[in-house]
Formats: structure tokens, C-alpha cells, sequence
């Protein structure tokens, strides 16, 4: 037998949702065996000792705004998957919009993974799109490895990605169906939104609550209702994307107490920031659906507790600063979007401990179901054949966020100034070092497709 490539060693390290001593000895990029924590032999290839620090399967973040190619001026996959190296984050399934041309064919698929070619620091896949016109091509891109497809039901902000109507979704479920993928979808609907519009008359577009106002509640939970209706008359899988109505829990709970294929996830500035503390101005907080009032909060947090929501994931979408509008304030007119992949962990981790959460709900959330969600059968959890993809994790560790220092490409955050608990240390990907104290090793990510990991 060849000798182990490394092995990794922890007094706490997350298996199967308890904590214990361990090492892991990796072998040809996949955990070989788990063994007791002494079992730490000089003649491995390379060890890693963590001490005290907690090791932690590698994070799963399905819902990332990349943009290349097309809008790599807002976010490229160079400075995209270094930040989620420095953040914990090996593996990343980006969406279908922002980039031009957008994933919504086989051939901007194809030019969507040569954009990417060498360019990652963590594996990569990509969900197609669903848009009116395109039902011919979502068996094209199924078969070419894309692991499910992205809809709006409002418009998206970019011409080349437009919503869908009651009448598109009709069109494209049962296709979706037949294949066997999941729908992912942005659940609001224009009906509320253009209501709304007439209350917010003469409200200063300064204000966060004006764009709370404009974005209200009943915009989601009616998308939800019909999304459900829908998927069962289809017999479609649908994912709900960054939930932020509490008001939803309800609908989504009982379908799925009724067998409903529905699977929903929430955002880190849904659980950590609240309507009423955000500044006038302060257009780095803008994104759609816009964070809610503190109670909403908690609800959100009580779903994820009960498992009616499932995942965190990032919904990572900068855009340049002058499309933020900063200097103006406005968020009527400002881009919608946070900017958070690296901080993610240290965010949940943040909110989580002051909730009672441990160490292996975050690993839950954030990296166990996000890849059972996306189809990755060796992602997301620390066992024998699954790939070596680590995270090295001081829990007790307390920082200051220092934009500048952020490896995304545009550095405006909401999170800018905040001081969060827990510090990534290190990360590997398939065994290899790919982070270590602020230095990076590689880029040696791989583009993953649909069946193969």
C-alpha cells in the first residue's frame, strides 16, 4: 500500500455531527481512513497538526454570483474562489446570470467553462438557467453537467436573463421534470411589488425602509404558493433561493409535511443584520429580497432550527461601487447584491454560538446539505472516500473586518467594520494546501459536473 499523502490531526474535529479527536489520512485526494488522534505516523508524505483548532469538512456554497465571462469587472473566478479558499468554502456551484453570455444554452455553457479553465483556487460547477424561449435547451445542459437550473419570477436586473411567467413555468416543469432536475428559483412576484410602488410615494429613496416597503413580504409567499402548486401538478423538485419572509414558514412547512420535493435555503445577511439597524444611505446592505425587521429575523432562525429551512448559503453578488451609489445613497437606483463569500463561516459562527448552535450545526447548514442539495456525493462531509477537502477552524478566535483585506474583487460590504467570531486558519482541496494563514497554494481547482463527484 502507497504511504498516505497527509494526514491531518485535530483535538476537535466534526465527524458524522459529533466532535471528537482524530487524524485523517488522505490518500490520491480522498480520505483513505479516520483513525484515532495518535495514529500520526513520521513517515507520511506531509502532516498537518491543528491542534485545538476545530477541523471541519470543506464548505459548500450553492448560490454564487460570479460573472465571468461578460461582467468580470464585477466578479471574476480568480478573485471569487480565492476568497472562498480564504473563507472555508472548497467547493462552489455558481448561477446561471450576470455573466454574458448568461448559462441559459449549451454553448454558453461551454464558453462559461472555458472562461474558467485554470483560473480556480476551488472545484466549480455551474447551474443552467431557465428562461422564456429555452425549454429545447435544458436537456443539452442536463446531459452536459449542469446540476439543475435558475429561474426569476420578477426581472433579474440584466437583459440577458429574463423572468418567467405562471405560463413560462408551465412550459419548462415538466421538462425539468422528465430529466429529473430541480428548479431553483427567485420567488417574488411582480403583482405585490407593483402595489407596493404606491405606498412608497414621496418616501426617501435614503432610506432602507423605503426599499423594504417597495419589496414586501407577500411578493415571496405568493411566489411560493404558486411554485408549490405548481411543482405538484408536475411532480417537479423546487428549491426555494435566500428566503427572508417568515411569513413563508408556515406555507413551507406543510407542504413538505405533505411529501412536497421543496427544499429552501437563507442567506448569512438574513440571519445576522436587521432592517432597523441599517443606516440611511447605506446602499451596501440593498438586496432583493431586502433584509427584514429583527422579529423576522428570529423566525428565520427558528425555521433553521426546525429544519424547514435547510442550508446557508452566501448568495455572493458584488458589482462595482459606483453601481452601488454610494455617494447618493439611493437605494431605489443602487445595484442589489452583498458581498460576503469569505466571511461567511465567521458570520454564521457569530450568530449561531450566541443561539446555542455548535460547531456541527454550521457544518450542517453549510457544508452536509448544501452538497446532498447539489448532487455531490464526496463533498460535504468528513468519511472514508469522500475528497480530502478541509477546513482548519479557530472558533474562539475574535477579528475585525478590514474590507481592503477581502480577496473578492470589489471590497464594499455590509459587513465592513464588524467583529465576528472565528478564524479559517487553513483550507485544502483534495488533500493539497490551498490556504494557510493569508498565503495561497495553487490555483488547482477542477470544474465539476453533474455525476461526477
Amino acid at each position: 500500500m502507497d504511504p498516505f499523502d497527509l494526514i491531518l490531526r485535530s483535538r476537535r474535529v466534526v465527524l458524522d455531527g459529533s466532535v471528537m479527536p482524530a487524524s485523517i489520512h488522505v490518500r490520491r485526494g480522498r480520505i483513505a481512513e479516520i483513525s484515532v488522534y495518535d495514529d500520526f505516523p513520521a513517515e507520511t508524505l506531509e502532516q498537518f497538526d491543528a491542534g485545538n483548532d476545530i477541523v471541519l469538512p470543506g464548505l459548500v456554497d450553492t448560490h454564487v454570483h460570479i460573472n465571468e465571462p461578460g461582467r468580470t469587472e464585477w466578479e471574476g473566478f480568480q478573485s471569487a474562489s480565492r476568497a472562498a479558499a480564504a473563507g472555508g468554502i472548497t467547493t462552489l456551484i455558481e448561477m446561471p446570470l450576470n455573466s454574458i453570455p448568461a448559462t441559459t444554452t449549451l454553448e454558453a455553457y461551454r464558453t462559461k467553462c472555458a472562461a474558467a479553465e485554470s483560473q480556480l483556487w476551488v472545484d466549480t460547477g455551474f447551474w443552467g438557467g431557465v428562461v422564456p424561449g429555452n425549454v429545447a435547451e435544458l436537456q443539452p445542459l442536463w446531459d452536459a453537467g449542469v446540476f439543475g437550473f435558475k429561474c426569476f419570477l420578477v426581472p433579474s436586473g440584466v437583459p440577458e436573463f429574463e423572468h418567467v411567467t405562471e405560463d413560462g413555468l408551465r412550459a419548462a416543469l415538466p421538462e425539468l421534470a422528465r430529466l429529473g432536475a430541480t428548479l431553483l428559483a427567485h420567488s417574488e412576484l411582480p403583482g405585490p411589488i407593483a402595489r407596493a410602488a404606491a405606498g412608497i410615494a414621496g418616501a426617501s429613496p435614503r432610506a432602507h425602509s423605503t426599499w423594504l416597503a417597495s419589496r414586501p413580504r407577500a411578493a415571496e409567499n405568493e411566489a411560493i404558493e404558486m411554485l408549490l402548486r405548481l411543482a405538484q401538478e408536475f411532480g417537479a423538485r423546487v428549491h426555494i433561493v435566500h428566503l427572508s419572509s417568515s411569513d413563508a414558514v408556515p406555507i413551507l412547512r406543510g407542504a413538505k409535511a405533505a411529501g412536497a420535493r421543496v427544499s429552501v435555503e437563507s442567506c448569512p445577511h438574513y440571519l445576522y443584520f436587521t432592517a432597523e439597524e441599517i443606516p440611511d444611505g447605506a446602499t451596501e446592505y440593498k438586496c432583493a429580497p431586502p433584509i427584514r425587521e429583527r422579529a423576522n429575523r428570529e423566525q428565520i432562525w427558528a425555521a433553521l432550527r426546525e429544519g424547514v429551512i435547510e442550508m446557508i448559503v452566501s448568495d455572493h453578488s458584488p458589482a462595482p461601487p459606483e453601481m452601488k451609489g454610494r455617494e447618493t445613497g439611493d437605494f431605489l437606483r443602487a445595484w442589489g447584491g452583498i458581498a460576503s463569500l469569505q466571511l461567511g463561516l465567521s458570520v454564521i459562527w457569530t450568530v449561531a454560538r450566541e443561539r446555542g448552535f455548535g460547531i456541527e450545526d454550521v457544518v450542517r447548514w453549510m457544508a452536509e446539505r448544501p452538497a446532498q442539495f447539489a448532487g455531490l456525493r464526496t463533498k460535504g462531509a468528513l468519511r472514508p472516500e469522500m475528497d480530502a477537502d478541509f477546513v482548519v477552524f479557530d472558533p474562539e478566535a475574535a477579528f475585525r473586518v478590514n474590507a481592503q483585506q477581502l480577496e473578492h474583487r470589489h471590497k464594499l460590504t455590509p459587513y465592513d467594520g464588524r467583529e465576528l467570531r472565528g478564524a479559517v486558519r487553513a483550507t485544502f482541496l483534495r488533500g493539497k494546501k490551498i490556504y494557510d494563514g493569508g498565503d495561497f497554494f495553487g490555483p488547482c481547482g477542477r470544474i465539476l459536473k453533474r455525476g461526477e463527484s
